[in-house]
Order: C-alpha cells, then structure tokens, then sequence
C-alpha cells in the first residue's frame, strides 16, 4: 500500500512540477512581449531642422538641427538621448539631410544618393521633411510627391525591415502633409501629426534669442524641438 501511495505522490510531483514550468514560460514569453522595442541601428532622414551645416552668410555657426543653441538640443540628439537612456547602451545613428530630394523629388535618383542609408540597415527610421517640398498646387503634384516618399520608404524597406516614422511638416501644409501620412500608412509606418507646435510662438528659435537672418529664426528652438523629440519617442512602439 505505502508503494503505491509513493507511486502516486511521485506521478502528482511531476505533473505539478511540468505545470509549473508551462506557467512559467507562458509568463516569461508574456513579459518579453511587453519590453520595450531595442533599436540599434537609428536612421535619421530629414532637411536642416535635422542637420544643417555651418552657414555664416545667414548667422548659422552650427553643424546640427537648426536652430537649436547647441547639438544636445536638437530633436536628433534628444530621440537619441531617450533611446540610450531606455535601452542602457545608445544606439549607432546615421544622420541624413535630404532636402534636395524635398526639392526635386519626381527626378531625384534616390538609389544613388542615399545608397549609404539603405545599406546601413536600421531597424528604425525617422523621417523628418516636407518643409522644402514646392507648393503642391494640383492634385497630379501631390501624387508625385507621395509617389517619391512611396519609394523612398520602399527602399529603406529593401535592406532591413524597420520600424518606420514620419511626422508632419514643423510648418504644417495640408496638400504635403496628407501626402507623407499615405505614405507612411503604405508602409506600414506611424505618423507622427506635430503641427500644434507651429501655433505656439515658444517653439520657435526666434522667442528664445535674437537671429540676423528671419529663415534660421524661423525654424524649432530647444524648446520646439524638445517637443518634436517628445512626439517622436511618445509614438515608439512599446
């Protein structure tokens, strides 16, 4: 009789004991599902508010996104920032400015010119443009445009899969702005809408300190392009 009661406490020790370990990995893979996304590889795609080389002949010194009063205020630096600061170790980034393509995208080769960032395989991408888009006055030139965008994300697409964000002209246009959005959508990205920020006169450099040239005091301060940061990490997926 005690052998068989053995018998039976053993059979319930290893039914209990393979449950346990059932419960135990549906947990663990619950909880990976939950962490945050690890981006290592960080491509930025945008115009001057993104990067902008020195300009002495409009009073701009800098050599990042105008016209934040130092590199550790632009947007760049500050997604950058909240990156490494969530993820433990920062990530290695590629820094774009794409404004001849907002210029002439409908003849812009763009496998050629950024070749460099499609191979430099990012698992996120974000893209800041539409600023220096011509006025789209038809809808045929809205159609180009987010034709260019189409295939400028498809390319991105090409080498990797990453995690695509677009986000609103900082001086927001309808005609452009619905153009990057049905892109972004036709990617499978997420549009980030930040034109509230051009309705607060704080967000533009010109409220934080004096400028010679009305085109730089136009652009983001460390203020405006805090807020861009704070729209941009706010949409990564969790």
């Amino acid at each position: 009789m005690s052998i068989k009661l053995a018998r039976n406490d053993s059979r319930r020790f290893f039914v209990l004991t393979f449950i346990w370990l059932l419960v135990v990995g549906a947990n663990v893979r619950a909880d990976d599902s939950q962490k945050p996304e690890n981006f290592k590889r960080v491509l930025f795609l945008g115009n001057s508010i993104t990067l902008h080389a020195p300009a002495p002949k409009i009073g701009w010194n800098g050599n990042w996104g105008m016209a934040a009063s130092s590199p550790e205020k632009d947007y760049v630096h500050l997604v950058t920032q909240a990156l490494t600061k969530s993820q433990g170790q920062p990530p290695k980034t590629l820094v774009k400015n794409i404004a001849a393509f907002e210029r002439n995208y409908a003849g812009y080769n763009l496998k050629e010119s950024l070749k460099d960032a499609f191979s430099f395989k990012p698992d996120l991408v974000i893209v800041a443009i539409g600023e220096n888009v011509p006025q789209l006055k038809s809808g045929e030139e809205k159609a180009s445009f987010q034709a260019s965008v189409d295939e400028l994300l498809k390319l991105v697409q090409s080498e990797s899969q990453p995690t695509i964000i677009v986000r609103s002209s900082f001086w927001p246009n309808a005609a452009k702005d619905s153009a990057l959005k049905a892109a972004c959508q036709q990617a499978g990205g997420t549009f980030v809408d930040i034109s509230a920020l051009s309705k607060n006169e704080a967000n533009y450099a010109r409220s934080e300190r004096k400028f010679e040239h009305a085109g730089v005091a136009a652009h983001p301060g460390d203020r405006g392009m805090q807020a861009i940061a704070d729209a941009i990490v706010k949409s990564l997926p969790q």
